[in-house]
């Protein structure tokens, strides 16, 4: 079953869908979740959020502030400090629902929201369980892979002058996420992030906007979550990676992974980046991720299973 519900904390109100099992008693070991770099939860967030209430777990999954059905200004900004702290109201907020046992938490991030899960297991013990599909893991070095070298001066210089125009009490500068063309002006210049973006706005989510704000960049490159990768300890964290991902690189992820102190898993798709959210590397990702929080949200579960297989 699916609910329309929203919370408020100290930031903008923030809206989302809560998912509960159709069977099974509550209350429900739970899963907070939220997109990616500008994405909105139409955008494939409702498949993995059914996956998951199919083994009795329940889900929370909520829009970005400044995004989607949420609140915030100003719109399209991604900070991601602000974006790791509406996941602890929201963790808050799911610990006040009935539906919810209160001491079961796991958190599911993919892509920007994916480094943010890696920063809330370290930080906020209420977590008993991470999962991080094809994450961010270094904003610094993700820039330097996606953005030319020659580029990256005109890149500073826009975002200085944007930071000189907002004092001055200008509307803050916009940039398309993505573009056609890949040496063009935008946030993510693959041919993938184009792709993915502009085909599953157009069918999925109406709501998604090709825009964020030019200091959006400027937050990303500030942002380190792999950083705190090896103080998830002693909560389980899986990993999930694309092979072939060159939006969050596999070889920064990897190399982050093995940072991480156990217990963790990793499972590694032969894909790209957005094969995660449709097609065989979805049935993959959504069921590896299943099975992880089943196994640390659902012990008693796992134990009832092996008994019968005996």
């Amino acid at each position: 079953m699916r609910q329309d519900v929203e919370f408020q904390a100290e930031g903008p109100r923030l809206r989302g869908w809560l998912y509960t099992p159709d069977a099974g008693g509550r209350p429900f070991p739970t899963v907070v979740m939220a997109h990616g770099f500008s994405a909105v939860k139409e955008m494939y967030l409702d498949r993995f959020a059914e996956a998951f209430a199919e083994v009795g777990l329940a889900a929370l999954v909520f829009d970005n502030r400044n995004f989607g059905a949420s609140d915030g200004s100003p719109r399209y900004e991604i900070d991601p400090w602000t974006q790791v702290h509406d996941y602890r109201d929201a963790i808050s907020y799911a610990r006040t629902r009935p539906e919810v046992d209160r001491n079961k938490i796991g958190v599911w991030g993919s892509s920007y929201s994916g480094g943010h899960v890696l920063v809330l297991g370290a930080i906020d013990r209420r977590v008993k369980c991470v999962v991080a599909q094809v994450p961010l893991v270094s904003g610094f070095r993700n820039i330097q892979r996606l953005v030319r070298a020659d580029f990256i001066a005109g890149l500073r210089a826009s975002l200085d002058q944007d930071r000189e125009a907002r004092l001055a009490g200008k509307p803050p500068g916009m940039l398309p996420v993505v573009s056609e063309d890949p040496l063009g002006p935008c946030a993510r210049p693959t041919p993938d992030s184009y792709q993915w973006f502009t085909e599953t706005g157009r069918t999925r989510a109406p709501s998604w906007r090709n825009e964020v704000t030019l200091r959006t960049v400027d937050l990303l490159m500030e942002y380190e979550p792999g950083a705190y990768i090896d103080r998830i300890a002693p909560t389980p964290l899986l990993m999930v990676v694309a092979a072939g991902d060159h939006l969050t690189p596999s070889d920064l992820a990897l190399e982050a992974y093995n940072r991480a102190l156990q217990p963790k898993r990793l499972e590694v798709l032969p894909t790209g980046h957005f094969d995660a959210y449709t097609g065989p590397g979805f049935e993959q990702a959504s069921g590896a991720a299943r099975s992880w929080f089943v196994q640390h949200l659902m012990p008693a579960q796992v134990t009832a299973r092996a008994l019968v297989t005996a």
